[in-house]
């Protein structure tokens, strides 16, 4: 009777919250919902969570690319006291206030994909957008040595992330025969069927337009827009009188490369950057220290390699 006792005092003790494994809620907020880049994020933020057992990853963002709704999302998670965010900063004034209010309630934060460093934020989780810029540049001289006048297409012109990656590009063609036009870049706040009509804009205002080069995915994430432009162009492009070389490799622009929709591609790992931002945020709860950069890496990408990466 003494031993069932104790066993069963030992259970009680066992059960109760001192002995319990602290549960973590941590929100991840896009920059928006309706961009596929930032899909594959959550769905890295959500495997690693259900990995990890004691995190729960909650995914929320704006609908579309609307700093203010983001804003307004991340002063929600603050009221829900969640216990961590990892915030894509689509506008650097703005989420740097939330940042602000956030860290004042005692929430961590860590910026992921798109920075805020001059913020409370903890760490940032993504690309080193200037070498991704110039990772984009380099592709374009490789591919057209000769030059030509070249434009690019951006998302916010808010977004810290996007204009690093324009300088880079500007950086990388410094010296070479290439020339931007008037206009560049243009803002497409994030959306994939003004981006496509804006590389229409482009080419109707520039006819020996000779590269587009779009710092994001955009275009590519309306594929029926996006292949109609190619299409209508593809007599100049087989011809190499106008190159594309597009940000990202998501699945659907693999495909589009392998199909002939692009000459090149430069990839993020978004996936990855779902994943680390849980890791990250768990360890600085459980007050470890973490590295305040955390590069995830870049995937250069062209015919020659579009089959092994699709794989």
């Amino acid at each position: 009777m003494k031993k069932l006792i104790l066993a069963t005092v030992a259970v009680v003790i066992m059960a109760s919250p001192a002995f319990a494994q602290q549960k973590y809620k941590f929100a991840v907020v896009p920059k928006a919902m309706n961009n596929p880049f930032f899909d594959v994020a959550r769905d890295g933020c959500l495997k690693r969570a259900k990995e990890l057992g004691n995190v729960e990853c909650i995914y929320k963002g704006p609908i579309e690319h609307e700093p203010a709704t983001e804003a307004q999302i991340i002063q929600d998670f603050i009221t829900q006291k969640v216990d961590g965010m990892a915030i894509s900063v689509a506008d650097v004034a703005a989420m740097t206030k939330s940042i602000e209010a956030a860290t004042a309630a005692g929430i961590a934060v860590v910026t992921f994909d798109a920075d805020a460093p001059g913020s409370k934020r903890l760490a940032y989780i993504g690309t080193n957008n200037r070498d991704f810029g110039l990772a984009l540049g380099k592709q374009l001289r490789e591919l057209r040595p000769e030059g030509g006048k070249y434009a690019m297409i951006s998302g916010g012109p808010g977004a810290k992330n996007l204009a690093e990656r324009v300088d880079g590009v500007r950086e990388a063609l410094k010296g070479s025969k290439w020339v931007e036009v008037a206009g560049s870049p243009t803002f497409c706040n994030d959306d994939s069927a003004l981006a496509v009509q804006q590389m229409a804009d482009l080419r109707t205002a520039t006819p020996d337009l000779g590269a587009i080069v779009p710092v994001g995915g955009w275009p590519m994430f309306a594929p029926e827009g996006y292949k109609a432009f190619v299409n209508k162009n593809k007599k100049d492009i087989d011809a190499g009188k106008l190159t594309l070389v597009v940000a990202d490799t998501l699945k659907m622009q693999l495909e589009l490369l392998r199909d002939g929709y692009s000459n090149a591609l430069t990839g993020q790992r978004p996936f990855e950057m779902g994943e680390k931002s849980m890791d990250i945020l768990l360890a600085i709860k459980k007050g470890e220290k973490v590295p305040e950069i955390v590069y995830t890496g870049l995937d250069l990408v062209t015919k020659d390699n579009v089959a092994q990466l699709l794989k």
